[in-house]
């Protein structure tokens, strides 16, 4: 039996997760969170029978808390909660699928209370991927990739000797958008932008896939996932969502990770890593699927690859008002406040604003954060 935590049980990965646990019997869930989402935690609480749960505000935890009184459940609320729930002493494993730079400091602490982590939310690594991998390899805990293309790596490396990797290769389905110029995106609505051709994932990813802005956080995590430098890492669009990521080695051998795109492949995997488990769903059909093509991503049109680039370069605090003010910015997109291209010209004003730090810690990265969302407030 292992014992798993799920910080964001609500959202996208959170409730693939728990689909995985009720299709097998050797998982138990020993804390989860949420955001607003009550009555759905409530019934994941009924169901799968967590001794802790954690939401963000006092007031939906005393609601949460009347709903579940007939349960044996700790409820809680606020960074103490997630700390909570990332430090659960029955849970060897963390599921990080919370949404947003809020997920750095329960990482830090399930690290540190030895936990592995299975890793889904970018912004920890994106923006204190220098705190984090030292301190996981202190601590002698997993990293897990829960990404998709990040996944694909993992286990196209197994068995491999990483000091080979002549370069990793991100693969991008280019999103809803693919083909289109910088003045058909000005056009672009919400509806359009969560349309996307083979994922179905949460509206914030979603965004980030439309604008490449997800494939050039993924340039981040990758860097600090499989410890290479920015140039052994190239993005290729794959719009068919099959070649999940390759890896290419010394010797000019590749090698890659297919299937159908489907998320709970790569959850499963870090749920039971090294062992491999069945999973229901569909199948590749190499015959029926005919062919399989690749493009160049346009860093030109979809200026959020660019500009992830440039601010992994430029290292230190500029990942993280990269980040940031992409976030803020998908929020007023979806919120219907800006346009789509505005989340281009938000990140570029303040990328461009910014002094950086060379090497920020926890609070210095968070007080950018802020900094960052002050900025757009003002402004936008």
């Amino acid at each position: 039996m292992k014992t798993i935590s799920i910080l964001g049980s609500t959202g996208s990965i959170g409730t693939q997760t728990l689909e995985i646990v009720r299709r097998n019997k050797d998982l138990k869930v020993a804390a989860v969170s949420a955001g607003r989402n009550i009555r759905l935690l409530e019934r994941q609480i009924r169901e799968f029978g967590p001794r802790l749960a954690a939401v963000w505000s006092e007031e939906d935890a005393k609601e949460l808390r009347m709903a579940v009184s007939d349960l044996d459940v700790d409820i809680l609320c606020g960074m103490e909660g997630l700390e909570a729930v990332a430090a659960c002493a029955e849970s060897e494993l963390l599921v990080t699928a919370i949404v947003g730079m809020i997920g750095i400091v329960p990482t830090v602490t399930a690290i540190r209370a030895g936990k592995d982590i299975a890793l889904a939310n970018k912004e920890t690594l994106v923006t204190a991927g220098h705190i984090i991998m030292p301190l996981a390899k202190e601590h002698g805990v997993k990293i897990l990739p829960v990404d998709s293309e990040h996944s694909a790596i993992f286990q196209s490396l197994n068995g491999e000797n990483r000091s080979q990797i002549a370069k990793l290769l991100l693969t991008a389905s280019g999103g809803p958008f693919r083909g289109k110029k910088r003045e058909e995106l000005e056009k672009m609505q919400v509806e359009d932008a969560l349309r996307h051709p083979n994922w179905n994932m949460g509206q914030k990813i979603t965004i980030d896939s439309a604008t490449l802005v997800n494939k050039g956080l993924e340039v981040m995590e990758a860097r600090w996932l499989f410890d290479v430098e920015l140039d052994q890492i190239q993005v290729v669009v794959q719009p068919q969502s099959v070649i999940h990521s390759m890896v290419e080695f010394t010797d000019g051998a590749v090698i890659a990770q297919l299937g159908t795109p489907d998320m709970k492949l790569p959850i499963q995997y870090a749920l039971y890593y090294p062992e491999r488990r069945y999973l229901a769903g569909d199948r590749l059909d190499f015959a029926k699927l005919g062919s399989i093509t690749f493009e160049e991503p346009d860093m030109e049109t979809f200026a959020g690859l660019s500009y992830a680039i440039e601010a992994a370069r430029t290292g230190g605090s500029m990942p993280t008002v990269f980040n940031a003010a992409n976030e803020r910015a998908v929020s007023k997109f979806l919120h219907r406040e800006i346009g789509f291209t505005d989340i281009y010209r938000i990140i570029r004003a303040c990328m461009d604003a910014h002094r950086v730090i060379a090497a920020p810690d926890i609070r210095q990265i968070l007080e950018v954060e802020q900094g960052v969302y002050d900025m757009i407030e003002s402004r936008w």
